[in-house]
């Protein structure tokens, strides 16, 4: 199957409906480019963590606050 969209002039481009409903991705999607060893371009789609995704994993104190934590997790770092 070959689908194709335009790039816009912001380097933006939209994920097809029939792909998006085929691998069920939501707007709150991350997705995460690679190139392969034969030099094509893979995407990967994971979801976004979210504060209620966090809820619960930490026991201990942590040396930052909530804000902080939100902020490390929407940049994928860990605390």
């Amino acid at each position: 199957m070959m689908i194709t969209t335009k790039l816009y002039n912001r380097y933006q481009t939209v994920i097809p409906a029939e792909i998006r409903k085929k691998i069920h991705v939501d707007p709150d999607s991350i997705i995460e480019w690679s190139i392969n060893e034969k030099g094509k371009v893979e995407l990967e789609f994971r979801k976004r963590v979210t504060e209620k995704d966090l809820i619960g994993l930490v026991k201990e104190k942590l040396p930052y606050n909530s804000v902080e934590i939100k902020k490390r997790a929407g940049k994928g770092l860990k605390w």
